[in-house]
């Protein structure tokens, strides 16, 4: 299970990373769980963390943008799927660090005509942890 701190709370989210959002790397609660911020801190502990990066390269800035969220959202997925029972998928990034979608074009002559290339990258990455009961070490 995926979850996100709000607040004081840890919701569980599904991934909402939609190309054409102004923000394109979210979250929406699906109120399948929740636990209070202090218990997860005192319940729960770090078992391993990571950063979650994604890029992607294409001739049309769409496709470029859609590759890479869903290259970063199976980097999650990927995550998600470690969990043993009992762990949760916790998102790290707070509004300080939120991991962002960045543009760089770049002019190409195909068949001599100028055209541009699309390169999609996600800076700061999606900073994630698996934690699991047993409390703060």
């Amino acid at each position: 299970m995926i979850v996100r701190r709000y607040g004081k709370w840890y919701h569980s989210v599904q991934p909402n990373f939609n190309p054409t959002a102004m923000t394109e790397i979210g979250f929406q609660r699906d109120r399948a769980f929740s636990i209070a911020a202090a218990e997860l801190d005192e319940g729960y502990r770090e078992l391993e963390a990571g950063d979650l990066v994604a890029d992607a390269s294409a001739e049309v800035q769409r496709d470029a943008e859609r590759t890479l969220l869903a290259n970063l959202e199976s980097g999650l997925r990927d995550w998600a799927a470690r969990l043993e029972p009992g762990q949760l998928l916790v998102v790290k990034s707070g509004r300080s660090d939120w991991p962002k979608t960045r543009e760089r074009r770049e002019a190409v002559i195909v068949d001599g005509e100028n055209r541009f290339h699309f390169h999609w990258w996600v800076d700061p990455p999606l900073r994630v942890g698996i934690y699991g009961k047993g409390g703060s070490e």
